[in-house]
């Protein structure tokens, strides 16, 4: 899924450019980036969360219902209030699936048939198992999280969804598709890298990494938490990127302003 992380010269970083900020907010800024976070362990989370607030920067969470260091889970009532401080500042959310459930494979079926697929959840009570779905339980299992989400923030998420892993086929975004909700990935160079082992790829080569290659438009990829990750990624790498893209002239903008899913929730609702 990573590219390979070659070294880079350190970018020198720079504070936070209020302009650029208020720049994204109003939607004039020539050169948008677009920062996802998915869930994880949460551990991290009200560390990112301070970091969002300090850079004045919102963006798009993606959640699954997952363990979490503290509490019942990432969408549980212990992190509820978290979620609704978020939507207060302004972010915006959409699903990961309810059990962080990947797509394994297309089932073959006769043509003209339903299609079925071959999923594995990773998490609650059937993590692990493999099962065949139908389109209409896959969807439900957006679903889930979607309900969850609007019930203990008061803000109806977005009819987008990120499939975990990023693990998709055609049929299962036209399917997904079909019951309302659009697929989303990550840019290449948006990969931050937080998912990989930080004694093969440790955070200053992610920075240098990010900060060379990042480009307009791209969607950016990191997590509230990596469990096997053993120097975080967040929220140590988490403030200099975005300062040293925000010195760079970049702003910072929701998938609710992107050109390729703008028009697809105006029309879906969210």
């Amino acid at each position: 899924m990573a590219a390979s992380l070659g070294s880079a010269p350190a970018f020198a970083q720079a504070p936070a450019t209020v302009p650029a900020a208020a720049a994204a907010a109003e939607g004039r800024c020539s050169k948008p980036i677009y920062l996802t976070l998915d869930t994880g362990h949460m551990g991290v989370a009200d560390q990112i969360a301070e970091v969002l607030r300090k850079t004045q920067v919102k963006v798009t969470f993606f959640a699954a219902n997952e363990r979490t260091k503290e509490g019942d889970g990432s969408l549980g009532d212990h992190w509820a209030p978290w979620w609704r401080a978020r939507a207060a500042e302004g972010h915006v959310f959409a699903s990961h699936t309810w059990d962080h459930t990947y797509w394994r494979g297309d089932v073959k079926v006769p043509a003209g048939a339903a299609p079925r697929f071959k999923v594995q959840p990773s998490q609650g009570p059937q993590a692990g198992q493999r099962f065949e779905w139908t389109a209409a339980q896959y969807c439900a299992q957006i679903q889930q999280s979607e309900d969850r989400l609007a019930k203990i923030t008061g803000v109806k998420p977005l009819p987008l969804f990120r499939a975990p892993g990023g693990k998709t086929s055609p049929s299962l975004i036209a399917a997904a598709k079909g019951c309302g909700y659009a697929h989303v990935g990550w840019s290449p160079a948006g990969f931050l890298g937080d998912e990989l082992p930080s004694d093969k790829y440790p955070n200053q080569q992610l920075l240098d990494k990010a900060l060379r290659d990042i480009r307009p438009g791209d969607i950016l990829l990191a997590h509230l938490g990596i469990w096997d990750r053993k120097d975080p990624w967040a929220p140590a790498v988490l403030q200099p990127l975005i300062e040293g893209l925000q010195a760079k002239g970049f702003c910072f903008a929701t998938l609710r302003e992107h050109p390729q899913y703008k028009d697809w929730i105006l029309q879906h609702g969210g």
